[in-house]
């Protein structure tokens, strides 16, 4: 991922990083969560109804269903018009694509700032109902937030939550296509689908890779990691550790476990986690139930994959049923 300089959460430390974090966990909650799971279903079913619509039996679920879902519930929850998503979803890709520069990616982050400064003092003049509205009312006009930490706030949370998501529902999609022993079980069993996402978090590792800074010396493995080095941390490594998981390299969605690195660990863990878990198992279970025949109409090899480093995920998923 080329850098793009982050003032909001990951790109923060303690204590600055804990008052945000605290502002913005009880909108993240499994209760709140479990508040959202109707309109989940909502954003999902009508995806899926579009799909079908017309007697149609071919898509490419990428633009059809893996973005929009994730993007309508972000949306939703943040108070930001849909109707934008063409160039919110455009940034966000120049933003997480390793194949982007410095440059690139420090641009689209200050046209995405630029967009929400935009909209605050917009939410500002006609309020509406969403998390940024209630970040507007009870941290910006109470001056905990300064405007800037707004913007940037709110960027974080859009990109966040939508495109590491969408990159996840087409991989989950594609690697149950691939192995149609596991999406049977998906089908077939409700009771499957939440370990199923547990699994495949930990199988694809869509977040494949993180770089952090040492903040003091450490010693690991025998390896002394000094103070301002850079290090590198392979999730999909650890995801796949035979030392922790048992034939890592074979999917199975009665695993039962969530001890994964998918979500990241320590302060920086994903704030959004409970939301991605129910957007994923949502979208997964409803999708192998209504269309049961699903299938690929191109082979694996053919499909672009988006370079790793930092998001992976497929450009296109052409289906049929």
């Amino acid at each position: 991922m080329a850098a793009a300089k982050l003032t909001a959460l990951v790109g923060t430390d303690p204590p600055e990083h804990d008052i945000q974090r605290r502002m913005l966990i009880p909108s993240f909650t499994v209760k709140r969560v479990n508040s959202l799971r109707p309109a989940i279903r909502r954003v999902v079913g009508e995806k899926i109804d579009a799909l079908l619509a017309g007697g149609r039996t071919t898509a490419d679920l990428v633009p059809e269903f893996a973005l929009p879902v994730p993007s309508t519930v972000i949306c939703e929850l943040l108070g930001v018009p849909y109707s934008d998503h063409d160039f919110f979803e455009q940034q966000t890709s120049r933003m997480v694509q390793a194949t982007s520069t410095a440059q690139q990616a420090s641009d689209a982050a200050a046209a995405l700032v630029g967009y929400f400064d935009e909209l605050i003092a917009a939410k500002e003049a006609k309020p509406g109902e969403g998390l940024l509205d209630e970040l507007i009312t009870g941290r910006l006009a109470t001056g905990e937030l300064s405007r800037p930490e707004l913007a940037s706030i709110a960027m974080f949370l859009l990109v966040a939550g939508h495109e590491t998501t969408a990159n996840m529902i087409g991989l989950s999609v594609l690697t149950l296509l691939e192995h149609p022993d596991q999406l049977a079980e998906v089908r077939e069993d409700p009771d499957v689908a939440a370990g199923a996402v547990e699994e495949l978090l930990r199988f694809l590792s869509v977040a494949d890779e993180l770089q952090r800074v040492a903040a003091a010396d450490i010693e690991i493995g025998g390896v002394v990691v000094k103070e301002g080095d850079g290090v590198y941390l392979p999730n999909a490594a650890a995801n796949r550790s035979p030392h922790v998981f048992t034939d890592p390299d074979t999917l199975d969605v009665r695993r039962g476990t969530r001890h994964h690195l998918a979500f990241g660990y320590g302060v920086h863990q994903c704030i959004g986690q409970n939301l991605a878990r129910a957007e994923l198992e949502i979208a997964l279970r409803e999708l192998a139930v209504r269309i049961p025949t699903l299938r690929l109409t191109e082979p694996l090899e053919a499909l672009g994959v988006k370079p790793g480093g930092s998001v992976q995920g497929v450009f296109r998923l052409p289906v049929t049923w």
